[in-house]
């Protein structure tokens, strides 16, 4: 992420009760979208026109990667493109009136931004730059001057000209003219843009986020028509407003905004169809980093859906703010996805069952992941079933997986089968009440070494595709015995031993590459092993472990077996107690 949009996040979130919603998620697979780069923002679109969503990832080490979508809300990699030093923002639009998506991509460390013109295949052509007066960060796309034609706007920034509103004006037929120029008003660094029509002029407007010292504002700019802007005064917002959006939230066709704060709450702002807007009205949110406005669950009212990073033990993920209709919204119920550092969330229906999904980008793991809709049906846990390292041809304790109708009709479940080396048995009928839960136990069963992945795939009334709940888990063939060690109290400056027996289950030969003590205890704790670099397949080797205390108290530490029988590294804990 460029430094311009490191903030440090000072404050907690408190948490609020959550309500059930009419519109679930389920955490779905991981893509890699580009290497090398870290991916950023993303657009989604039909880029290559065959009737599935695609998605556009900017990377902020300077590429875009086309992710072609495959209908059951996975992606394949398409092509990467090299663009810029620090692409963090991207648009789509017909920037030729042919048809055919086009991309513009924003550029943190240099004075472009650049276009990609479509080939309606899902590929690109060459990036072609267009040059700014300053750092265009963000860019998005509209007809600013009033002909019909697609133009770029984009925000800028370090320049010696000034902190600007830059259009740049279609020709129709792809290229485009020189900015045109509007300068940041109150003379305060810009942090995010959107645009929409504030009054009733039929002009575009823009609405843009500040932040110097302790101001955090909104500031609202009328457009004249040709590509430039007027000042029509700004509004107090949550701290650190990064990103915003712009829609009618309580029906009375005047555009509102909602402004995403990083500092933990969204903001608000009910529009009076003049150009101006009533005060913001806040809602707490774990640390969003950017914000959309769809109708999630159906119910004709827009919903507000907000990326999270994941800062100081709050987890990353997703928000969603169900609308009520009037302007006003409920608590935001939050669904874990990524690690940390999730920058941007799109939405779109990835798996073709006519409901709106989401899917995040994870900055600093370089991924993209996709929450499915699943209507009326909640899953808890909402994130993929994993299950620690299991011995071949074992089975592993259940885990339990709670499905919950939270809509106000039965639930008809039509079937529920299994997939890879996992069963299941279910409390599920084939009718689970309104309000009901039931409970999916799932097992891990390995039948050789390696990582596992499989589902519960689940037909029901509340979708017109299969609904899936992701498993995983990693097999071994590496049998340790005893699993964990106690020696009990032993007195300082005397020695306790014992054996651990480890056994390769596997058919072909079990290979090390390290095997130590690990721990902030490692003096306390020392092992020998008979294992060598190799044990042959159904053959056995010891690790004897000796408990020296130098210090009283309870001491821990891990054998740790590094190794390429599946689910490495292997432990074994050790505890034991200094007298």
């Amino acid at each position: 992420m460029g430094t311009g949009r490191r903030l440090v996040f000072l404050l907690a979130w408190v948490s609020c009760l959550s309500v059930p919603l009419l519109a679930q998620f389920e955490t779905r697979g991981r893509v890699f979208s580009a290497s090398p780069g870290q991916a950023y923002a993303t657009v989604v679109a039909d880029f290559d026109r065959d009737g599935k969503l695609d998605v556009a990832v900017a990377n902020d080490e300077g590429s875009v990667t086309i992710l072609l979508g495959n209908g059951d809300g996975s992606f394949r990699r398409g092509a990467t493109y090299p663009v810029a030093v620090e692409s963090e923002s991207i648009a789509t639009a017909d920037f030729r009136g042919n048809g055919i998506l086009d991309l513009v991509v924003g550029e943190r460390l240099s004075e472009n931004v650049y276009v990609l013109l479509g080939n309606g295949d899902g590929t690109f052509q060459t990036p072609i730059s267009y040059p700014t007066v300053g750092n265009p960060f963000q860019v998005s796309v509209g007809d600013f001057t009033g002909d019909g034609k697609v133009d770029i706007i984009a925000i800028t920034e370090l320049s010696q000209a000034c902190h600007c509103i830059e259009v740049l004006p279609g020709s129709g037929d792809g290229t485009f003219g020189a900015a045109v120029l509007t300068p940041v008003p109150y003379d305060e660094a810009p942090l995010a843009f959107a645009v929409g029509y504030f009054n009733a002029d039929s002009r575009l407007d823009v609405a843009l986020t500040e932040q110097f010292g302790g101001d955090n504002r909104v500031a609202i700019l009328l457009g004249n028509g040709d590509g430039t802007f007027q000042v029509d005064g700004y509004y107090e917002v949550t701290p650190s407003p990064i990103s915003l959006v712009v829609a009618d939230f309580n029906g009375d066709k005047k555009a509102d905004l909602a402004v995403a704060g990083g500092l933990g709450a969204i903001s608000v702002l009910l529009g009076n169809g003049d150009g101006s807007f009533q005060p913001a009205v806040n809602y707490p949110d774990p640390f969003p980093t950017s914000i959309l406005a769809q109708d999630l669950d159906g119910d004709g009212k827009l919903d507000l859906a907000a990326s999270s990073s994941g800062q100081l033990g709050i987890p990353a993920g997703a928000s969603v703010l169900k609308g009520n209709g009037d302007g006003t919204f409920q608590p935001a119920v939050f669904y874990p996805a990524g690690q940390e550092q999730v920058t941007f969330v799109a939405a779109g229906d990835f798996n073709g069952d006519h409901l709106p999904d989401l899917v995040v980008v994870d900055n600093n793991n370089n991924t993209l992941i996709t929450l499915l809709n699943t209507s009326v049906v909640s899953f808890s846990p909402t994130d993929p079933v994993h299950f620690p390292f299991q011995l071949a041809g074992t089975t592993s304790a259940p885990q339990t997986v709670t499905l919950t109708n939270t809509g106000t009709a039965p639930l008809a479940i039509s079937s529920m089968k299994m997939a890879g080396d996992f069963a299941m048995n279910s409390t599920c009928g084939p009718i689970v009440a309104a309000g009901a839960n039931c409970a999916i136990n799932v097992t891990f069963s390995p039948r050789s070494k390696g990582n596992k992945s499989g589902s519960v795939i689940l037909g029901d009334s509340a979708s017109s595709k299969p609904q899936y709940v992701e498993l995983s888990g990693s097999g071994t063939v590496v049998a340790l015995s005893p699993p964990m060690v106690r020696f009990g109290t032993q007195k300082v400056g005397s020695k306790s031993v014992t054996t651990i027996q480890l056994t390769n289950e596997g058919s072909t030969a079990l290979n090390f590459t390290k095997i130590a003590i690990g721990s902030d205890n490692t003096k306390q704790f020392s092992e020998t092993n008979t294992c060598g670099s190799s044990v042959g397949a159904g053959a056995q080797c010891s690790i004897t472990v000796t408990f020296a205390p130098t210090k009283t108290g309870l001491l821990t530490a891990l054998v740790i077996l590094t190794d390429d029988g599946g689910g490495s590294p292997q432990t074994v804990p050790l505890a034991g107690r200094g007298n």
